[in-house]
């Protein structure tokens, strides 16, 4: 998986129809998340689409499963686990993901339907993280 900083540099160079290729891309390029465990209790509430997040790794190195059944959304998802991928958990759970999404302005880019889950996928994330981080 790409760091968000480097995603941020090729997004920046884009507009319009090729940002909405390069978030489909990076939904693509996701690690793919075994259908057990797509499960009511993955499921992130609030979103458009289905999307489903999954922690998985150490309290050291935190990785999350996720996905979505709608590709924009699925890149959208990819964004905000690249901010997160393979950090402490701790780090995770203090950071400002939504800090850190900001040269995506994704609000000003896409329709209010497609970001309205952000804040609930960023909560969830950050709760795994604490979670796990607490032992």
């Amino acid at each position: 998986m790409r760091n968000l900083d480097d995603i941020a540099e090729e997004y920046e160079f884009l507009e319009g129809d090729e940002r909405y290729r390069l978030l489909i891309e990076l939904g693509r390029e996701l690690e793919p998340m075994p259908d057990a465990l797509k499960t009511d209790a993955t499921l992130v509430r609030g979103c458009s689409a289905a999307v489903w997040v999954y922690p998985t790794g150490e309290a050291d190195k935190l990785r999350f499963l996720a996905d979505s059944n709608a590709a924009i959304t699925k890149g959208i998802v990819a964004l905000v686990i690249s901010a997160v991928q393979d950090k402490p958990a701790e780090e995770v759970a203090q950071m400002d993901v939504t800090a850190a999404l900001e040269p995506f302005d994704l609000k000003n880019q896409l329709s209010s339907n497609r970001t309205q889950g952000v804040p609930n996928m960023i909560s969830l994330v950050k709760e795994h993280a604490a979670r796990i981080a607490a032992g």
